[in-house]
């Protein structure tokens, strides 16, 4: 069953979490992979792209749109989790087995956002 507060919740989360790339934006660019190019801008990125997601999960029209976002953002950052638990430096202190659980509950936060698609 779908509650209305489990949207908000989400849209709280997301907008939340977003925000916090830029209130701590050293934490995310040391997780994101050496492969990729310019970890200051794909930290600015995520993070607004979070911002917005979040916020327009509450705006009904848009809500279908920004859960399927959700969905592409969380597939899209999968590798920073793959990244954190290969290498030490981006672990920032986590044990791994919390990088290890983390890695499946991606999964439950997809199914999540799923829901309201």
């Amino acid at each position: 069953m779908i509650f209305p507060w489990h949207l908000y919740l989400m849209a709280f989360i997301y907008t939340l979490a977003g925000v916090n790339h830029f209130r701590n934006p050293r934490m995310y660019q040391k997780i994101i992979p050496e492969y990729f190019s310019n970890p200051k801008l794909l930290n600015i990125l995520s993070g607004c792209a979070e911002i917005v997601l979040g916020i327009t999960l509450i705006v009904p029209l848009l809500s279908t749109y920004a859960a399927w976002g959700i969905i592409a953002l969380l597939i899209a950052v999968f590798p920073s989790h793959l990244y954190m638990y290969q290498n030490e430096k981006a672990r920032i202190k986590l044990p791994k087995w919390v990088l290890v659980v983390r890695m499946p509950f991606q999964l439950v936060l997809i199914y999540w956002a799923y829901l309201y698609t």
